[in-house]
């Protein structure tokens, strides 16, 4: 009974997710509420009681201090627009060539997604990049629509713990440190992001070569003065993070750190008042959402699916762990599916088969646009754009991309 109770609930929240129905005029159910209503079917059912709620907020509360701490820091960084700037002196490069200008959204985008988030890098970028590519080739939506793959595809396996909340939340709970995980993924990283923008230039490639090559845009604006400290703030944390970590003091504390002094900055003289920044840069949404589907993952345990999936992995086998991810993450969304994998891998002891499950779940979500928060978000953002995209088309598009980077992670995760 509580198997179907919390298969019943799991699938009402997707089942949300995808269709996101509208009640009245403006009300709109979004990721939060789905996930909401499967806790309180769950709860309903007594799949979960009120204690799982409070042992899931314990185990998560450092996690999501990082998590808020890197949404402060990115929306001082959009404040004082410091990301729109590198972004002008990236394009300013391109010479005029939309496949250099197409490598260059590509990089950028993976570069932000790396040093803060997948789902900053979706926010921030997919309005801006679809803007730009329609004032730069007007009546080319082919381009528009290769532009906002590239943005969405970009971020793949994440380099660093800080690079996606759900490797952060599952990695505090495995015991991996922020060295032991970067040491692994960022050769990782390197190597699947060059086969996905080979792999992305070839798709696109007729679209990128029939672009007429345009005048080189002008010189960009050098960064002021507060956009130096700014980035050269955000350049220290991360240089931070593994001499923390090699002392063996929590990383999560160098983030909170970080954010403060963002808001140190953005706070001087005719800056921005502290709290319009945190009122208005903190997803609180995001922050519930990944409490609420790290209740249904436990509420996947308590109804034996979790024991399922940890008899599926008993085998050690890497590659079993990483397509099951990959697929589970795909069909389920990579946050419930994660919370999963990490109650089933808990007594496994084995940092490898929880890299696996990792680098399933950051690229499963590439198969289908429900697997991730960012899929979900990108085209919400690309919607309001007016501009929609197939599912057929992401399908093949993700199929393309995933199955080479997804093998190629897990086989060089063999050798580290």
């Amino acid at each position: 009974m509580e198997l179907l109770a919390a298969c019943g609930s799991l699938a009402v929240t997707l089942g949300l997710v995808v269709t996101r129905p509208r009640f009245g005029a403006v009300v709109r159910v979004g990721p939060t509420p789905a996930a909401a209503i499967g806790v309180l079917l769950m709860l309903a059912t007594g799949v979960v009681a009120f204690a799982d709620v409070g042992a899931v907020a314990t185990i998560l509360a450092r996690p999501l201090l990082a998590v808020i701490a890197l949404m402060v820091t990115t929306a001082v960084a959009q404040r004082i627009g410091l990301l729109d700037c590198l972004a002008a002196l990236l394009f300013a490069r391109t010479s005029g060539s939309a496949s250099r200008l197409f490598t260059g959204v590509f990089v950028l985008s993976a570069l932000t997604a790396a040093a803060l988030n997948n789902d900053a890098a979706v926010l921030l970028l997919t309005p801006a990049v679809v803007a730009l590519v329609r004032g730069r080739y007007p009546g080319r939506p082919d381009l528009v629509m290769a532009f906002a793959f590239a943005v969405f595809m970009a971020a793949g396996v994440a380099p660093l713990v800080l690079s996606n909340p759900m490797n952060l939340i599952f990695a505090a709970y495995a015991g991996i440190d922020f060295n032991a995980y970067a040491v692994r993924m960022v050769p990782i990283w390197l190597a699947g992001g060059v086969v996905a923008a080979w792999t992305l230039h070839r798709i696109f490639h007729e679209a990128l070569m029939s672009a007429p090559v345009l005048k080189p845009a002008p010189p960009a604006p050098p960064l002021d003065a507060i956009q130096v400290r700014m980035l050269a703030l955000m350049l220290a944390v991360l240089g931070a993070c593994p001499i923390v970590s090699y002392l063996g003091g929590p990383v999560w504390i160098v983030a909170v750190v970080g954010a403060a002094l963002a808001l140190v900055l953005v706070a001087r003289p005719g800056g921005a008042p502290v709290w319009s920044t945190l009122r208005h840069g903190i997803a609180w949404d995001i922050v519930a959402f990944l409490v609420l589907v790290s209740v249904l993952g436990v509420g996947m345990r308590n109804a034996g699916l979790v024991a399922r999936l940890s008899a599926l992995y008993a085998g050690d086998s890497l590659m079993t762990v990483g397509l099951t991810s990959a697929l589970g993450s795909a069909v389920l969304n990579n946050h419930p599916m994660s919370i999963a994998n990490m109650l089933a891998l808990h007594d496994a002891g084995s940092a490898r088969l929880a890299l696996a499950a990792l680098v399933g779940g950051d690229l499963g979500p590439r198969l289908l646009p429900m697997g991730s928060l960012a899929g979900l978000l990108w085209l919400e953002k690309l919607r309001q754009a007016g501009v929609e995209v197939p599912l057929g088309r992401f399908v093949l598009i993700g199929i393309a991309l995933t199955a080479p980077a997804l093998l190629l992670s897990l086989a060089m995760l063999r050798c580290f």
